[in-house]
Formats: C-alpha cells, sequence, structure tokens
C-alpha cells in the first residue's frame, strides 16, 4: 500500500503563518514607494491595504493582488480551495469583486507527483468557479517546496472602496469569521489529526460578508490573515489614526482552538506576531491565552469592518486616538 502523503511536512511553516515577520516586511519595504504609472493610483504602499486599487474610469477601479503560501493541510484538493479562497479574499476585502486569476505554483517535481500538484489547481478551480471567477493558466516553477497560490484582478466601485485609513471614531468593530485556524492547523502539521470545522472556515468566501458590508456603507476594514487580529487591527489603527478597542469576551474561536492553545500549538509566526504588536498594545488583563489566540496567524480569515453586518459579532469599537493602537477590554 502507498503510504499518504503528508503535504504539511514540506512545509517550513504553515499557510499565512509562514509570512515574513511584519516588522521586518516594513522595514525591507520603508522608502520603496509605487512606480509612476499613466492610471491614477488609488491604493497603493501607503498603508498596506490587502490589494492595490487603479480607476480606469470615474466609476470603475481595478483591483489586483498576489497571494501564495506553503500547505497548510495534508490534503491536496483542500489546500488547493485554502489558498485560492485566501488570495480572492484580498478582492472582497477592498469592497470589489473578482473577475479573473492566474495561478502560481512552486513544485519539487523529483519529490512530490504530479497528480498531487493537479489536485492542488483542481481546488483552486473549483473555488474560482464558486466565486464566479476566471481561473485561466498561470506560473509554474520546479521548487524545493510546494507553494500554491492565485494572482486575481478585480473590479470595484471607488466611492464603495473599503480601505485601511477610512476609520471614524465612534463606529463599531465587526469580524466576520471565527479566530483559532492558525494553532489548529499548526496541530494538524504535528499530529496529523484533522478538523473539518477550520477547512470549511477556511474555504468560505468572504464574497457575502463583503456584500453585506459594501451595502451597509462600511468603508474601513482588512481581511484577517498572517498577522493575526492584532496585527491588523494594529495596521487599521494606524492608518485611520484612532485606537481599536476589543471586547476579548465577544471574539468567536473554532472549537478546539483553546485547547490547543493550552497545549502548545502556537506557530512561531503567532509569536512575532505578538512581539510586534506589544510595543503599541493596551493588554489590559487579559490571560496569555486570549492574547495568543488574538495574535494567532490566519490563514483565509474573515473581515474585520468598521460597522455592523448580518451574522458578525460585533467585537469592539474605534475609539480616538489614545496611547495605544489597540486596547483589549
Amino acid at each position: 500500500m502507498t503510504t499518504p502523503v503528508r503535504l504539511t511536512e514540506y512545509a517550513r511553516g504553515g499557510g499565512c503563518a509562514c509570512k515574513i515577520p511584519p516588522g521586518e516586511l516594513e522595514a525591507m519595504v520603508a522608502g520603496l514607494g509605487p512606480a509612476t504609472g499613466t492610471a491614477e493610483l488609488l491604493v497603493g504602499l501607503d498603508h498596506g491595504d490587502d490589494a492595490a486599487v487603479v480607476r480606469l474610469d470615474a466609476r470603475t477601479g481595478l483591483v489586483t493582488t498576489a497571494d501564495f503560501f506553503t500547505p497548510v493541510v495534508d490534503d491536496a484538493y483542500d489546500w488547493g480551495r485554502i489558498a485560492a479562497t485566501n488570495a480572492l479574499s484580498d478582492v472582497y476585502a477592498m469592497g470589489g469583486t473578482p473577475l479573473v486569476a492566474l495561478n502560481l505554483l512552486c513544485w519539487p517535481r523529483d519529490v512530490l507527483p504530479l497528480e498531487l500538484a493537479r489536485e492542488v489547481l483542481r481546488g483552486g478551480q473549483d473555488i474560482a468557479r464558486e466565486a464566479g471567477c476566471h481561473l485561466a493558466g498561470g506560473h509554474s516553477v520546479d521548487d524545493e517546496g510546494p507553494k500554491y497560490g492565485l494572482a486575481v484582478t478585480g473590479v470595484v466601485r471607488p466611492e464603495e472602496l473599503i480601505t485601511l485609513d477610512a476609520g471614524r471614531a465612534g463606529l463599531p468593530l465587526s469580524l466576520t469569521k471565527p479566530l483559532g485556524v492558525g494553532v489548529l492547523n499548526t496541530r494538524h502539521k504535528t499530529t496529523g489529526e484533522s478538523f473539518a470545522e477550520a477547512v470549511a472556515v477556511m474555504t468560505t468566501l468572504n464574497r457575502d460578508a463583503a456584500r453585506a458590508a459594501v451595502a451597509a456603507g462600511v468603508r474601513c476594514g482588512t481581511d484577517v490573515t498572517g498577522f493575526g487580529l492584532l496585527g491588523h487591527a494594529s495596521k487599521l489603527a494606524r492608518a485611520s489614526r484612532l485606537t481599536v478597542a476589543i471586547d476579548t469576551a465577544r471574539v468567536p474561536y473554532l472549537t478546539g482552538a483553546r485547547e490547543a492553545v493550552r497545549d502548545g500549538y502556537v506557530s512561531g509566526g503567532s509569536r512575532r506576531n505578538l512581539d510586534w504588536v506589544s510595543p503599541w498594545t493596551d493588554f489590559g488583563g487579559a490571560g496569555e491565552e486570549d492574547v495568543l489566540l488574538l495574535a494567532d496567524a490566519q490563514t483565509s480569515g474573515g473581515l474585520l469592518v468598521a460597522g455592523e453586518i448580518p451574522g458578525a459579532p460585533v467585537i469592539g469599537e474605534l475609539l480616538p486616538s489614545g496611547e495605544h493602537r489597540v486596547a483589549l477590554r
């Protein structure tokens, strides 16, 4: 019998937890402004938004992004679905609609069978189909470790753009997916245990949440991925020059997430997130377990939006700028 391939054994990190740490990334790109182009740039490098946007005409903005990562689960088809959902999320997080995507695939062809790569691509194709987004070709390279994602292009109405810098004091903060996929994925990578709820969350498109946010007049938000809720909240607070207050008791978590933290399944990426946000965060009376979960590196997480939308719990609010960017209470 053939032994099943555990894809996560070929990954140094899992999913969005394998990102370059936020502090190192910001230092690396500091001073690198966008190249001058002919189209009007509506969203660029200023605040680290989820995608770039240029104006095509008075009613249309072009949204473009790219996202790829190492295996987060062992099942090739599920990994393809998760990576595609995550890449499409960047367009939804801007209030846009994805139109066309290209595959980005790195594959160790002498180590892993190409049949597995096909399953990864099939997973991405099925998610693109669900999103109503063309998936037309892409690019592949022979690499030491498997990586997969998409380059995505979409459209948005400029007046409906959702950005990090549009927050206003007094607005509530809503979160559209529960946290905890990071610690559960780390447990999966270590033990082989599977978590169907986590896979279901990571393969749920942010399309409906984005549409609801736009309909509700939301103009400030982001998706919650590799920098954890604390990291993405801190970026939003900095861009909008406000303080993000988070009610820790209101934050939803996946089943088993707390147990995974207690059992020590916290990724290095999550701990780096916590180190990065600590100087600008008032942790109040939050315990270590809550703090680690709030810093947990998410893969294909939900939207964090300044406003209320149906079905999404309100987990905090935006306050006038204070001593800290983020305050837990």
